[in-house]
């Protein structure tokens, strides 16, 4: 062995780690006009770059301090500091629910299609994933899930609006299953938040006793057009957020992320504007796809998810041809030949209409029978 081979190791994960399925995002070379992955395509608040710039040498020596800021956000979402926590993004949000709550014995229940970090979360802790397939709808299935829950539920994950779908769930139902299973978290995942408009953290701070089962999640990824620095919240009765924060790292969010914040809360104006371009700008998309003959399923995000059949990849491949990226979701359980295009701002959705209409003829498309 030479000294610079690595020498072989019997060592080995924990068995469920081996069985776990890995998340690998198509990140690489996304130099083209960004309508795959759900971004704000466009900027965050002017506030959050002025912030940004003041940012000192000093000030990135120091260990971040998540309590001052995470009191901030209680009072943004009336409500309590001890009702908030905020997260590395909602995928360690996820993460840390899965690590919090679940036994190795324990179940876990979440629709399919949806988000493919609930799959990673759980199986790192649990084997009984449950998953309630969607019918070829993709509506959420409600009454098959109400069957699904059993004494060893301990966990049950919801996105609403979900990705990749854009559907929703009704409060109405969300209040029947955590009424259901009052013995597990629900956890409502509300990343798409603000192109929908309805949530469940209301919930949390009216009467906060009344669903002590339900933890909302959110994203300030999005709208808030802060993918880049990973901030998230989580937000439910204060016994089980509590039990979160044990788990959680003292210093998940870094400095830089805590300062911007607060302006980009401040600066709900922006946030509205963005909103209003999203959903103009879906209005705009649905109507081309339909002056196409292309099927689509309605949506309640900031994305559409298109059926465009066998010539799934090769319509992705033609719009990076055209300077717009796509994200082919046929892998996802009931989405084959299924492909989503992100909405942004005018211009945006101007452009990626456009490139759809030449793409599509250049791969000689046909509306499904």
């Amino acid at each position: 062995m030479t000294d610079t081979q690595t020498p072989a190791t019997t060592i080995k994960p924990r068995r469920l780690v081996e069985l776990m399925p890995e998340y690998h995002p198509p990140l690489a070379a996304r130099t083209a006009l960004r309508l795959d992955f759900n971004e704000n395509t466009f900027a965050p608040s002017p506030r959050v770059i002025e912030r940004l710039l003041q940012t000192t040498s000093e000030g990135l020596t120091k260990y971040p301090e998540r309590e001052r800021v995470e009191h901030l956000v209680a009072a943004h979402f009336n409500l309590a500091p001890d009702q908030v926590l905020l997260t590395n993004g909602v995928d360690e949000a996820i993460h840390l629910l899965c690590a919090t709550f679940l036994e190795p014995e324990d179940e876990a229940l979440i629709a399919t299609p949806s988000f493919f970090m609930y799959d990673v979360s759980v199986q790192l802790m649990t084997s009984h994933l449950i998953r309630i397939q969607a019918d070829e709808t993709l509506q959420f299935p409600f009454e098959r899930l109400l069957s699904a829950i059993t004494p060893k539920t301990k966990l049950i994950m919801v996105a609403s609006p979900n990705n990749p779908t854009g559907g929703i769930v009704p409060r109405e139902q969300l209040l029947a299953i955590a009424a259901a299973a009052p013995h597990a978290v629900l956890f409502v995942d509300e990343a798409y938040y603000h192109f929908h408009g309805e949530s469940m953290l209301a919930d949390i701070s009216t009467i906060p006793n009344l669903i002590p089962n339900l933890i909302v999640g959110r994203t300030f990824s999005k709208a808030y057009g802060l993918a880049n620095l990973r901030l998230g919240m989580i937000a439910g009765n204060a016994d089980l957020i509590r039990y979160v924060r044990k788990v959680a790292s003292p210093y998940n969010i870094n400095g830089i992320a805590l300062d911007v914040l607060p302006v980009a809360l401040e600066d709900e104006a922006y946030v509205r504007w963005y909103a209003d371009q999203v959903a103009t700008g879906r209005e705009r998309m649905a109507a081309g796809l339909g002056a196409l003959n292309v099927d689509f399923f309605p949506s309640h995000a900031n994305f559409i998810l298109m059926k465009i059949g066998p010539k799934h990849k090769e319509l992705c491949e033609a719009m990076r041809t055209h300077g717009v990226l796509l994200r082919d979701r046929s892998s996802d359980p009931g989405c084959e030949g299924y492909v989503r295009i992100t909405i942004g701002i005018e211009d945006h959705v101007t452009r990626g209409l456009e490139a759809l209409k030449l793409s599509l003829n250049e791969i000689g498309w046909t509306p499904t029978p």
